[in-house]
């Protein structure tokens, strides 16, 4: 009765995050990437990924086409979470200010 249980909603969080971690992982290897890292900030809703690239530099695309993927599997109005895609090479504040400068040019 009432909500989920302790332990069944701890596995349905467990669920959600591997396959948010399967769709990101996809995505990357789509565009030659790899994972380096995924943070999951629970609390806030907050999700981090950062990619790199063995043959080259980590794009905007290559962060865009993830990010794109982990949209169109997880509903952000349904979901309500914050994602970010970053490379190795750049933090996420830079990668957010890319992203918004790119959109205001088109």
């Amino acid at each position: 009765m009432g909500g989920p249980s302790g332990a069944s909603f701890f596995v349905e969080i467990n669920m959600v995050q591997e396959e948010f971690r399967q769709v990101v992982a996809q995505a990357a290897e789509a565009r030659a990437c790899t994972v380096v890292a995924i943070e999951f900030d629970d609390f806030d809703n907050i999700f981090e990924v950062v990619l790199d690239k063995e043959n080259g530099d980590v794009t905007l695309d290559d962060c865009e086409f993830v990010h794109r993927a982990v949209l169109d599997r997880f509903d952000r109005n349904v979901e309500d979470y914050a994602l970010t895609v970053g490379s190795a090479g750049i933090d996420s504040a830079e990668a957010d200010e890319m992203l918004n400068n790119m959109e205001k040019e088109q």
